[in-house]
């Protein structure tokens, strides 16, 4: 096969699953007039085939996207970084681009040597770019920085109510998978709110599938709940979310994966903001977290417990969901 003719790309994306996915309709746009390789976290090499199978991946797991002790530079993976820099300047990127307004990625992309450099800079990052764009509106779905990144390439990103998202694969409209974990305790509404929530469903007759984190499966399985599943790999996840109608969790990764399988959402939001993170499908909806002076406070909470989440009880969460699954179950029916 000869070598590609087109410009080599590298996309930044380092932090959560979501956040990855979320890139998808960029890179899918992108891989059509480049050569595309994306810089994420390992599970990146399982989504590539899934998701965009003509990007490359090299996978990365920054030390300052760790949730705990992320500023211990003196524990940080310096041999790795080494190897990870000659890896990318030896690709000789034409463009390379980030998302975040990070200068932590400004940095690897002037590291990597790309020749043109693109991103939203923050504390004085815009001398290690070559094109400093604005900022997308504070308010705006995360997408939207992929978009104006489109912009800046030539790329034409959909608005995001006109993604097209493609048809769950499941047939059974009246399966639920309820996913109850999260990257970190404070996106989790209590286990017990959820049980509660199953429990209607089922009343209702529709099928429902749990899964959720490894550290919670015991609990699921004190309370009789024998088919709990707790995936631990990516492909291992789409299996599940592929055999359902609907899916229902908290602000997390998962919800994401779903809605990029064509499966609509209903996601529980806490700390984050509804608007910047809201699953990328048409028929996604949400609660949005109770109201806190100090939000949004992302993955930390100034209290012993995320108020803004556990303030909602299961029968106020019960009367958004009950609408949720009945609307997307006729939806379904009738496509």
């Amino acid at each position: 096969m000869p070598p590609s003719t087109k410009s080599r790309l590298l996309a930044i994306e380092l932090w959560g699953l979501g956040d990855l996915v979320i890139g998808t309709q960029f890179f899918l746009a992108a891989a059509k007039k480049f050569d595309v390789t994306v810089l994420a976290k390992p599970y990146a090499k399982e989504l590539q085939p899934l998701l965009w199978p003509e990007v490359k991946v090299i996978p990365f797991s920054a030390p300052w996207t760790a949730f705990k002790e992320k500023y211990h530079v003196h524990r940080w993976p310096w041999l790795e970084m080494l190897r990870l820099t000659r890896i990318l300047r030896g690709a000789r990127f034409d463009v390379g681009l980030s998302a975040r307004w990070d200068p932590r990625d400004h940095f690897l992309l002037a590291l990597a040597g790309a020749k043109k450099r693109f991103g939203f800079p923050r504390l004085g990052s815009q001398i290690l770019l070559t094109d400093s764009l604005i900022r997308p509106d504070p308010g705006a779905h995360r997408y939207e920085n992929w978009r104006s990144l489109g912009q800046a390439v030539g790329l034409e990103l959909p608005l995001r109510e006109h993604i097209r998202v493609p048809r769950a694969l499941s047939s059974k409209t009246r399966e639920i998978l309820v996913h109850t974990g999260a990257a970190q305790p404070v996106r989790v509404w209590p286990l017990e709110n959820y049980q509660k929530l199953v429990g209607r469903l089922r009343q209702k007759q529709y099928r429902v599938q749990i899964i959720c984190d490894p550290g919670q499966r015991d609990w699921w399985l004190r309370q009789g709940e024998l088919a709990v599943a707790a995936p631990n790999t990516i492909t291992q996840l789409l299996a599940l979310v592929n055999h359902a109608g609907a899916f229902i969790g908290n602000d997390s990764g998962p919800g994401h994966l779903a809605a990029s399988a064509g499966v609509p959402t209903f996601t529980l939001f806490g700390p984050q903001v509804p608007e910047w993170f809201v699953p990328l499908h048409p028929a996604a909806q949400w609660t949005e977290g109770k109201a806190c002076p100090y939000k949004p406070c992302f993955d930390y909470c100034r209290f012993a417990e995320p108020l803004c989440l556990t303030g909602w009880t299961e029968p106020e969460v019960w009367a958004r969901v009950e609408a949720f699954v009945s609307k997307v179950g006729q939806g379904m029916a009738n496509s």
